[in-house]
């Protein structure tokens, strides 16, 4: 299977262009970007500082009700 080369990826640019319209391009762009920043993130196992403290908390309730 090939990659795609320069003419398929003009030709999905247009068909996107056409189906979401100008305004809405930078949002799913933006959007998309996100998604596979929090993918990558994910498959390193790396866990933010609000997911930490998010965890802490929970134990902490957990132990209390326990």
């Amino acid at each position: 299977m090939a990659g795609l080369g320069m003419s398929e990826i003009i030709v999905l640019l247009v068909i996107a262009l056409v189906l979401f319209g100008p305004s809405k391009l930078p949002e799913l762009g933006k959007g998309l970007g996100e998604a596979i920043k929090g993918f990558k993130k994910g498959l390193k196992g790396d866990e933010s500082s609000d997911d930490r403290k998010e965890i802490g908390k929970e134990e902490a309730d957990n132990e209390k009700q326990g």
